[in-house]
């Protein structure tokens, strides 16, 4: 009689930032999950890579990432979920949180709905939703969330500005209270409209429009207010929130101190805020790092690198929204529409975790288990992902073997989505994936695409 196959592939020799620590490991896997992760694994596999000299590590989670979903202002953006999940594979990302964008009018249960068809015909990679919440209207509120939350879309987004998605305090309370009520997360886009308006209008009337002042109508006063604004309602409801790409370093203290009342608040923040100031907005082309809120200063910066290796801040996400340059995308309203008409956001699915892993363990600014950690471990925990983030028995083998000294510097447009360009050309990073897999099948197999469409799975969160 022959013997049961133990496993279906072993991964040899590499070394593995695992639930019980860091160094030389095997790792066995078996109908996608990872079965074994011992010093030596003595039986064979049908499938075995070496891991040689490579760094194995937990597949990345990005819990914050637009895709193939229309704005606030109707416009698509440029990436489908081939593309972007392509794109997110080759950057060493494993799962992705993408947004089911409700409109005014809408049911949520027909947008999910909708939205869940498109992932499934074009992720290669694991997938769940953020509801974005417009219209707590037309049963929405009392039937349609609750609902959804049960089945596993338990995170919701919602917007303090912009036109047509942002509620106001009373109907944000509504929402938090449902959430607690049916154990949802809040996710906050937290800035105050009120100052964006004035700002705005002012610089309008003095003929400031081009788009390097974008960031001068987005102050920091108003991430500032809305943050604080959020937690004191998060204390008062008793309800988990998020608040989504912190930029300053006041939002920094407010949700420090926030955390140390016992106020269930947790805060992410992205590379463009890490990596980019203010500045980069007087380059030419000055379009491609339009993002809200915008990026900020070096203080800014410093205090962000504080607020992560203190865990106030736990998570670090791309915030990808794809635009291309063109009249598809930030030129949509035309070349010469002033700053308030240019499509907002940045790819970044596939440059997080290189940017990220240059900065924190190539330079040694933190170990690479924080590293791990922030890009992984925590954003899953996060939104309930329980069997992503780590490697340990049980949790599917999404994994990304890393070459720690391979190099690369950016070009103009080198990324595997279908954006057109690279907000960090010319930056150069060390330390790549070069292989990744996804329930146990390479998608990516020595920087080469492996995966098809269609391969990834919907994640409820628990």
């Amino acid at each position: 009689m022959m013997e049961k196959q133990l496993y279906d592939t072993i991964i040899r020799g590499g070394t593995v930032v695992h639930s019980q620590g860091t160094g030389p490991a095997d790792i066995g896997i078996l109908d996608g999950k990872i079965r074994a992760v011992a010093d030596r694994i003595d039986v064979r596999a049908e499938s075995e890579i070496d891991a040689t000299g490579l760094l194995v590590l937990p597949g990345g989670v990005d819990t914050h990432c637009h895709i193939e979903q229309v704005s606030g202002a109707g416009l698509l953006n440029a990436d489908t979920f081939e593309t972007a999940t392509r794109s997110a594979a080759m950057g060493g990302t494993t799962t992705v949180v993408s947004f089911a964008a409700q409109h005014p009018g809408h049911k949520m249960a027909t947008v999910v709905k909708d939205y869940a068809a498109l992932a499934r015909k074009g992720a290669l990679i694991d997938h769940a939703f953020h509801m974005i919440v417009s219209d707590t209207s037309n049963g929405n509120l009392e039937h349609d969330i609750p609902a959804l939350i049960a089945e596993g879309h338990r995170s919701i987004k919602i917007f303090t500005t912009y036109d047509k998605v942002r509620q106001d305090d009373k109907s944000i309370l509504d929402i938090l209270s449902v959430a607690k009520d049916h154990g949802a997360l809040v996710c906050f886009h937290a800035e105050n409209d009120g100052l964006i308006r004035h700002m705005t209008e002012k610089l309008i009337a003095e003929g400031k429009t081009a788009a390097r002042y974008h960031a001068a109508s987005h102050p920091r006063a108003a991430e500032i207010e809305a943050i604080d604004r959020m937690c004191r309602f998060a204390e008062f409801t008793g309800a988990r929130i998020m608040i989504f790409h912190v930029s300053t370093r006041e939002g920094v203290a407010i949700i420090r101190d926030a955390i140390a009342r016992g106020v269930p608040v947790q805060a992410e923040t992205c590379p463009h805020y890490l990596f980019m100031t203010s500045d980069i907005l007087n380059q030419p082309r000055a379009e491609r790092f339009l993002c809200s809120p915008p990026q900020r200063t070096a203080d800014d910066q410093a205090a962000l690198w504080d607020g992560l290796s203190d865990e106030t801040i736990t998570l670090v996400t791309s915030d990808h929204a794809p635009y291309r340059m063109d009249e598809t995308g930030k030129f949509a309203n035309g070349r010469e529409a002033p700053f308030n008409r240019i499509a907002n956001g940045m790819p970044g699915l596939e440059t997080r975790m290189p940017l990220m892993f240059d900065a924190m363990v190539t330079k040694g600014r933190m170990s690479l288990e924080h590293f791990v950690f922030v890009t992984a471990t925590a954003p899953a925990r996060a939104f309930g992902l329980r069997h992503k983030g780590q490697i340990a028995p049980g949790f599917d083998a999404d994994l990304a073997l890393w070459d720690k000294d391979l190099s690369y510097t950016y070009k103009a447009n080198d990324l595997s989505d279908n954006v057109g360009y690279n907000p960090f050309e010319g930056t150069t990073v060390t330390g790549l994936p070069v292989t990744v897999l996804s329930r146990g099948k390479c998608v990516i197999r020595r920087r080469v695409l492996e995966g098809t469409p269609g391969q990834g799975r919907w994640l409820p969160m628990e």
